[in-house]
């Protein structure tokens, strides 16, 4: 083994080429290259009109559109304006949405060589599907924000407290990082952007409107209410709506931070290997 410009190289089989080797796969190394990954995908945030516009525009909207179609036509017992009890669930259903646009980044990364480029360098690997996800958990924390204020201009407020306001805003935050987890593991399967965006939204779309987002299960008919009580959106925007609007709260937060484990666990070692395989030599 030898080193140019301080970067360790193995020899390559054919004379002359070199290939980068992985660095050590300590804590330190795994958080430098995070870090970095996670830095380069804000920076591409930025710099893309687009993306900036999606990322605050689409939820903008969600809040103000179906805060005032569906106002007027729904009083959910118990809450005194629609807006307390719809803000929980369009937190979650702009997340699902957005979290789409990971699986879009890593199937274009793929398409375009940047993966190859990435494994070139002496990296962790499985860096680039955590800095993807750490970049996008904090243009969730950014479009939370957002959305808070717009709902706050428009009558929603927090009726038990800051320590529940910041753990619906960090539970959702959560949630959104399992969302895009799935998503990643949606591009690596797919390879193509297109196919990736569409991937991604489809099972979100028949989820939320199959869920609380909107109503309460209690006004859906008995067939539906029987898969919407075990929908994960179900679950996850009730811990949020208990947390906003008070009363028991501990069985809600501890069933979505179950769902969320649980996904996490599935999909973060499922991408990685995937990952692994998919840009194999």
């Amino acid at each position: 083994m030898t080193t140019r410009n301080d970067v360790p190289v193995a020899e390559s089989a054919e004379p002359g080429a070199v290939r980068p080797v992985d660095r050590p796969r300590g804590l330190r190394w795994l958080l430098g290259d995070v870090s970095a990954i996670t830095g380069r995908n804000l920076r591409r945030l930025i710099r893309v009109p687009t993306l900036i516009a999606f990322a605050t525009v689409q939820p903008v909207l969600f809040v103000l559109l179906f805060t005032y179609v569906f106002g007027g036509a729904i009083h959910p017992p118990g809450v005194a304006k629609y807006v307390d009890f719809l803000l929980p669930g369009i937190f979650v259903l702009a997340i699902a949405f957005g979290a789409s646009q990971t699986g879009v980044a890593i199937a274009d990364d793929l398409a375009t060589g940047m993966i190859d480029r990435f494994r070139a360098l002496p990296m962790t690997r499985s860096a680039v599907l955590a800095g993807r996800t750490a970049a996008d958990a904090a243009r969730n924390l950014f479009v939370l924000l957002l959305m808070t204020g717009v709902g706050y201009a428009i009558g929603f407020r927090f009726h038990a407290g800051a320590a529940a306001a910041a753990a619906a805003i960090g539970l959702a935050v959560l949630i959104g990082v399992a969302f895009s987890w799935i998503n990643a593991l949606v591009g690596l399967l797919v390879h193509d952007a297109e196919t990736a965006g569409l991937a991604g939204l489809m099972p979100v779309i028949v989820l939320v409107f199959t869920s609380s987002t909107f109503v309460p299960v209690a006004t859906m008919p008995g067939w539906l209410q029987a898969f919407a009580k075990v929908n994960p959106i179900t679950v996850t925007v009730d811990a949020l709506r208990a947390l906003v609007l008070g009363g028991p709260t501990a069985a809600h937060v501890w069933q979505a931070l179950a769902w969320i484990i649980g996904l996490l666990a599935v999909t973060v070692p499922t991408a990685v290997v995937r990952y692994r395989h998919t840009t194999a030599d």
